[in-house]
């Protein structure tokens, strides 16, 4: 569908999640590190890009020098997922680093647009697209690395899917799953103790 080349593209053609946005039209948010995330409008088929073509940056962290590298900086961000509730648009991001066991710095944070193309701003109005994004989890002692979520609507209510590490089992990663409640502003709140609310067994 898309493809990210080294030192032609300043953004990377991985995580994808597709989004409908109030009109039905299909779009498809991607990527990791250099530029950041982006999302592009895919045709009806969801076999491509639609053309004409449309393109936006939806979050991103270390402003990126002009031109183009292989080497894909210190901004460390990826896995994009938007969730529609309301009148707003809700981005996930993952931001730190992944796959390291104890040393991953995994955590989530989020922002919102009435446009699923953004901008995205986070509770202290904070454009993504500057580094903006708030804190929804880090973890805790027993469960490092949480990251690379998705989130979805069942029966009026709402779920955060991810990844995390466990201490106890030698920083194995485990999918863990989390009810999403919602403050006064309408932000998405999840509960860390959760995280301890089962504990995993290795099937032999």
């Amino acid at each position: 569908m898309i493809q990210s080349v080294p030192n032609r593209d300043n953004w990377n053609a991985i995580d994808a999640a597709v989004i409908f946005d109030e009109q039905g039209q299909p779009w498809m948010s991607f990527g990791s590190f250099w530029g950041g995330l982006k999302i592009v409008k895919l045709n009806s088929d969801l076999t491509r890009p639609a053309e004409p073509q449309e393109w936006h940056t939806i979050a991103r962290r270390d402003q990126v020098p002009a031109g183009t590298s292989s080497n894909a900086g210190p901004g460390e961000i990826e896995a994009p997922f938007i969730l529609r509730k309301g009148d707003y648009y809700y981005l996930f991001a993952s931001w730190g680093l992944c796959c390291k066991g104890a040393d991953s710095t995994y955590h989530l944070v989020v922002g919102r647009s009435k446009q699923v193309t953004g901008p995205y701003v986070d509770r202290a109005g904070r454009d993504m697209n500057e580094g903006g994004g708030s804190l929804l989890i880090t973890g805790n002692k027993n469960w490092v690395g949480l990251g690379h979520n998705s989130a979805y609507s069942w029966d009026g209510k709402e779920y955060l899917v991810l990844h995390a590490y466990e201490t106890a089992d030698k920083y194995l990663q485990k999918l863990k799953i989390m009810n999403i409640t919602w403050d006064k502003e309408g932000w998405p709140m999840v509960d860390t103790k959760e995280l301890d609310s089962y504990q995993s067994k290795r099937i032999k």
